[in-house]
């Protein structure tokens, strides 16, 4: 059996595993939802799963080196790595060097390849909580702190990784032993502050109103959640079949990327859903496993946030595609096509990896 080194039982070896498994599922899903978009826009309906495979291999890889990064070089480092992230964000917004698409500006060109350095944000800032977590615990700080990196984020704007960098800090700041009143006290400040960029946003709430009703505006609004139910509809118990999507060509918006768990429910019904689901489910239960049962406090909050990283990005997805939620851009760990998201994705699988090796 494959061990990584310095492991003396399978956790690692099984995480490694289950990111690994996950990753080439979502690569025959790309393929599957990409292959007519793939072949009209390159000529070449190969031309997503070969980029998505040379990012897999690059996130082994990555995954593999932070497997054995020792922690102390992390927590010493911690604030050099989101400061470097803070800068990107900061260099995205601007013209020229920031690339602007669908009225987004969150991607940096860099000749051979594109990040977004949201995406890195994620995992940089979960690093840099559970250093100062460990050490301090200031509402005021950890408020001020938020409130830098929502600004920036929805400079871009970037409503999703805005939902989940918040929703995992304050997972960590509960979880490194906040008191009551200040769990309150941030949950109050939350839902003021989602409320106004709700509010003020004309955008997003055309996007509540679709969510409330969605035969609302069928060509229009919520053409988007329409092509999705679609979908899930066609797929029924056992799916129309492997490669017989007819979602993809051209109906569903976002088809690889945030929706693409449509295209499995479509070809593979509440069955294949059913084992997808379950192929996630394995991950985030070694996670749960690894943050359960670590004891240093910077190696728990560090397993905490990855975990609920993982989690709450599932979530959100699902039950936008299931219109439980409002759609909202967030891509399935994984599974969605994009370098920088997968990437991420690897270092924070390897973070765990290297957290499990010390239980």
């Amino acid at each position: 059996m494959l061990r990584l080194k310095g492991s003396h039982h399978s956790l690692p070896t099984a995480i490694l595993i289950a990111g690994i498994l996950v990753a080439c599922f979502g690569l025959v899903a790309i393929y599957d939802a990409s292959v007519a978009d793939a072949f009209q826009t390159f000529g070449d309906k190969f031309h997503y799963v070969k980029q998505q495979s040379v990012w897999i291999i690059v996130g082994i890889v990555v995954a593999l080196i932070t497997a054995n990064i020792p922690t102390k070089l992390l927590k010493q480092y911690a604030h050099i790595f989101y400061g470097a992230t803070l800068f990107l964000m900061i260099l995205v917004l601007i013209p020229g060097i920031g690339s602007k698409f669908l009225g987004a500006r969150r991607w940096i060109d860099l000749g051979f390849t594109v990040i977004q350095p949201a995406e890195l944000l994620k995992i940089t800032l979960a690093i840099y909580l559970a250093k100062w977590l460990e050490q301090e615990r200031s509402l005021k700080n950890f408020l001020i702190l938020l409130g830098v990196n929502l600004g920036l984020t929805m400079l871009q704007p970037d409503l999703g990784t805005a939902i989940i960098t918040i929703g995992v800090s304050f997972m960590m700041y509960y979880l490194s032993g906040a008191k009551i009143k200040e769990i309150v006290s941030f949950s109050a400040i939350l839902a003021v502050a989602v409320s106004a960029l709700i509010l003020f946003s004309p955008y997003r709430m055309e996007r509540i109103k679709t969510f409330l009703d969605p035969t609302s505006d069928p060509l229009g609004s919520s053409y988007h959640i329409n092509q999705v139910l679609y979908g899930l509809g066609s797929g029924g118990v056992s799916g129309v079949g492997l490669g017989k999507s007819r979602q993809k060509y051209d109906y569903l918006p976002e088809a690889t990327t945030d929706s693409i768990f449509v295209i499995v429910a479509e070809e593979f019904g509440f069955i294949g859903s059913t084992l997808f689901i379950l192929t996630l489910v394995a991950l985030l239960t070694a996670s749960f496993k690894v943050a359960l049962n670590v004891h240093d406090k910077f190696d728990k909050l560090l397993s905490s946030s990855i975990t609920l990283l993982f989690l709450i990005q599932i979530f959100v997805n699902l039950s936008s595609m299931v219109a439980l939620v409002p759609l909202t851009g967030v891509p399935l760990p994984f599974i969605s096509y994009g370098g920088s998201s997968l990437v991420t994705n690897f270092i924070a699988l390897g973070l765990l990896i290297n957290i499990s090796k010390r239980i």
